[in-house]
């Protein structure tokens, strides 16, 4: 298959299927337009546990598999928000761990399972939530990026600590914990939060300069309530 990014604002990946039998599977209701000669089947794509797993790690239930019929046949993911859409080599890469909500699409090879956090403190307190997603297999897969990205390469026994809601994903290498900000000054007026993400290298470490929970929060305080 070949793709394509379109737009900036608010980007999507347009696919488009070499040959008859070629598919891509997203969560339900992740298409957004597609050409004539795509067929579609929705399950919970490795069984019932699976998808109650997916649930947990921010998609759905049921996953939505895009089959192509002849050559061609083109479809189309888009972001939910603004941002950016990662391609992710995963036949290259060996795939990553990411935070729940970041898959948009991947090509059939692709696998994505759910991944437990370590310690269970950084489930509970986490913004990326007690499960993760392990994406991996062969093939290509595409990330959902809230505002920028920015990518970090961290050294053996380098510490980066990350505004929680602020990381798309990391190697496997990296160990992810969850740190409590220090003085009681910090955690009440340091605007910050309680907890920040402690990620320690070596491996790589996506980024991304919008954290949608903050964003909405910030947004919730003009909408009109009634009294």
């Amino acid at each position: 298959m070949k793709y394509r990014i379109v737009g900036d604002t608010m980007p999507a990946v347009e696919i488009m299927f070499d040959s008859k039998g070629e598919s891509v599977f997203t969560q339900s209701g992740g298409m957004t337009w597609m050409s004539d000669g795509i067929a579609m089947a929705t399950n919970t794509r490795g069984g019932l546990m699976k998808g109650i797993g997916r649930m947990f790690a921010g998609e759905s239930l049921f996953m939505a598999t895009y089959t192509a019929q002849r050559p061609g046949a083109l479809i189309a993911f888009a972001s939910t928000v603004a941002g950016q859409i990662y391609p992710l080599d995963v036949s290259a890469t060996g795939g990553l761990i990411c935070q729940k909500g970041a898959f948009l699409c991947a090509q059939d090879s692709v696998n994505v399972n759910i991944s437990f956090t370590k310690k269970i403190s950084s489930g509970f307190f986490g913004g990326e939530g007690f499960i993760l997603q392990d994406i991996s297999g062969q093939g290509i897969a595409f990330l959902e990026v809230d505002g920028d990205l920015v990518e970090k390469q961290l050294a053996p026994g380098e510490i980066l600590k990350v505004d929680t809601g602020n990381v798309v994903a990391f190697d496997r290498s990296v160990r992810y914990e969850i740190e409590t900000v220090k003085g009681l000054g910090n955690i009440f007026f340091g605007g910050e939060g309680l907890f920040l993400t402690k990620l320690t290298g070596p491996g790589r470490v996506l980024l991304q300069t919008q954290n949608l929970a903050e964003f909405a929060g910030r947004v919730a305080q003009f909408v009109p309530t009634n009294n």
